[in-house]
């Protein structure tokens, strides 16, 4: 089976689902983006990437409870696949495999 292609932006809000377990949800998501990654993300984006992952069988989705909190409105759950798992560790994999190939220093040093 051939590998989906992932965006950057499409692999960190998939980490992020995985990250929230059960509590994944377009705003929770949003608000751990930022918190994990410093970077002020749209709802809109997030959701934008939520139905593309969705739609390659990443993800799934079912619809919450209602909550007074939010007006009576549910909340639609997300929750990383089969293959959204897979997906996620072959980029693990590839990516250690390529730092583990850099040549002792063959990059410039930095300050932390």
């Amino acid at each position: 089976m051939r590998r989906s292609y992932l965006g950057e932006f499409e692999e960190v809000v998939l980490l992020t689902v995985a990250v929230l377990g059960e509590g994944a949800y377009g705003v929770a998501i949003t608000d751990e983006l930022d918190r994990q990654t410093g970077r002020s993300v749209s709802i809109s984006a997030v959701h934008a990437a939520l139905h593309r992952l969705e739609e390659k069988g990443m993800l799934s989705s079912r619809m919450g409870d209602a909550t007074a909190e939010r007006g009576g409105r549910r909340k639609r759950l997300f929750t990383v696949t089969v293959l959204g798992s897979r997906t996620l560790h072959d980029i693990r994999a590839t990516r250690d495999q390529l730092w583990g190939s850099i040549a002792p220093n063959a990059l410039p040093a930095i300050s932390i």
